[in-house]
């Protein structure tokens, strides 16, 4: 065999799996193949940079479970390697009556979560948060900020130096499974041969699947989170990242403003049906990925059961003043004049063939494979625990 490991995909939970690998066995011989020339590069690089505190999600469920560890994990991880982070904490802001019970609940599912808040007044708001305004406000102390390819980056380089090899540029194009392992060919026309395989693949995770010759039931739906950059005079408009109390009924955060590490405010993101996997401008699309959402039963089944909050979505993207004023009823100072450089990032959200969103971990594994076809949010944050989660799946088989 040419290695014990392939590792497909060099986003964050790809890097951080062969490192936690080569942890276990420092000897371990492993390729990693990422067919962008850098690291992070697509669901990595283009989100927004935060480090969750897991407050979310439902009590002892794994998501919760491994989002506190890889906040810990996160931040030692920068410690160590010298990657600004801060730990400036979260402000979730009730605008309406509604939202202050939602907020209650949402405390609750804290205390069980064992993830620190704080109860803000109205009045307390004001005073710490200037530009804020609402009915009061929950303060996770322990959210922060970081720009996550410098943290892929630094994964990158110290797998370098355990002896690994990393392959850019690199398109994998096909993937044979035999009792002895695994063969892998590349668009540069050589084939590489490997014990075990992994793919971490993110917005490809199922054509990745589907190439190994596995039944991937399920689709990627790509979500375009669309966000706006404030103009350096408004960079101190807030201390705090502050979010709104999220729809339970909905599978997306809501529109929030979010400091970013290198110093810059962003407003966003919305969640918009996207018609290209890898499309960040605004209006990309790709026929491929179109053609292959368009003839999945369950995207039609989805959409139906979504119409809806899609159109509300749809309508908030076309029109920046109806996006702004989701901002706008807790931030209102802010103008269309302030909607300034436009972003992306899209979300690879698993769909099964009944139409359901997947927000849980999806695998799909034979005897020399496993396929990560869903990491759910935040699979940043989460990454390094995924990592340990996903190789002791592999070394139990």
């Amino acid at each position: 065999m040419d290695y014990q490991y392939c590792i497909v995909g060099g986003g964050i939970v790809g890097l951080a799996t062969a490192l936690e690998i080569m942890s276990r066995d420092t000897k371990a011989r492993i390729v990693l193949i990422e067919k962008e020339d850098g690291y992070g590069q697509h669901q990595t690089g283009h989100n927004s940079g935060v480090i969750h505190a897991g407050i979310y999600y439902q009590p002892g469920s794994l998501k919760a479970q491994l989002c506190r560890q890889g906040a810990i994990a996160t931040k030692q991880f920068c410690t160590e390697n010298g990657i600004p982070f801060e730990s400036c904490g979260k402000l979730i802001v009730a605008t309406s009556p509604l939202e202050m019970e939602r907020m209650a609940a949402l405390a609750q599912r804290a205390h069980r979560n064992e993830i620190a808040i704080e109860p803000i007044s109205a009045a307390r708001l004001s005073q710490i948060e200037p530009n804020v305004r609402g009915l009061g406000a929950l303060l996770v102390p322990a959210t922060g900020i970081v720009d996550y390819r410098r943290i892929c980056l630094a994964m990158a380089e110290r797998l370098k130096g355990l002896g690994a090899t990393l392959r850019l540029g690199t398109r994998v194009t096909g993937i044979t499974e035999d009792n002895a392992g695994v063969t892998v060919q590349t668009d540069s026309g050589d084939t590489l041969r490997a014990e075990r395989l992994v793919a971490c693949a993110g917005l490809q995770s199922d054509r990745i699947a589907r190439l190994a010759g596995l039944v991937a039931t399920h689709q990627v739906v790509p979500f375009r989170g669309e966000y706006y950059t404030l103009p350096a005079s408004k960079a101190g408009i807030v201390r705090h990242l502050i979010y709104p109390v999220p729809d339970p009924e909905l599978p997306f955060l809501g529109i929030h403003l979010t400091r970013m590490i290198d110093g810059r405010v962003t407003v966003g993101p919305n969640a918009v049906l996207g018609f290209a996997r890898e499309g960040y401008d605004k209006g990309s699309v790709r026929l491929a990925d179109v053609a292959s959402m368009l003839t999945f039963p369950g995207f039609w089944k989805m959409a139906r059961g979504n119409l809806r909050s899609g159109i509300e979505e749809f309508r908030n993207s076309i029109f920046r003043a109806r996006y702004l004023e989701q901002c706008r009823k807790y931030c209102p100072s802010l103008t269309l004049a302030d909607l300034g450089a436009p972003g992306a990032g899209i979300r690879a959200q698993a769909i099964l063939q009944d139409g359901t969103m997947v927000h849980d971990f999806l695998f799909l594994n034979s005897p020399r494979m496993l396929h990560v076809c869903n990491a759910p949010s935040p699979a940043a944050t989460s990454a390094m625990p995924i990592a340990r989660m996903i190789v002791d799946k592999l070394t139990a088989n």
